[in-house]
């Protein structure tokens, strides 16, 4: 069985810092890549970074470029998401995904 386990999210005010955290576990991964999605209040699902575990290149969604870090510690079997000058409009459920498995979401609140 694999599991993807978040952490972090919680709640910011506008200008603020959160961390997320996905564990993976279970058998050994034939993907390559992780990635993050988020889900914000009657909005389609956005794909808002992701990366190659093998050379580690990135990509970002164009409207959290510059703020947003993604990165991996293969060792730990965790991705990670730093998010950084936060806004309202980055108020979602975040969701890490490694091929076709979820993780169960997080939910990151900014407040005005």
């Amino acid at each position: 069985q694999v599991q993807l386990v978040q952490s972090g999210g919680g709640l910011v005010q506008t200008g603020g810092s959160l961390g997320l955290s996905c564990a993976t576990s279970g058998r050994p991964y034939v993907w390559n890549a992780q990635a993050w999605f988020r889900r914000a209040p009657g909005k389609q699902r956005e794909l808002v970074a992701a990366i190659d575990w093998r050379d580690g290149a990135t990509w970002y969604l164009g409207s959290v470029k510059g703020r947003f870090t993604i990165s991996r510690d293969n060792a730990k079997n965790t991705g990670y998401l730093q998010m950084n000058d936060l806004s309202p409009k980055d108020t979602a459920v975040y969701y890490c995904v490694v091929g076709d498995d979820w993780g169960q979401g997080t939910q990151v609140t900014v407040s005005p």
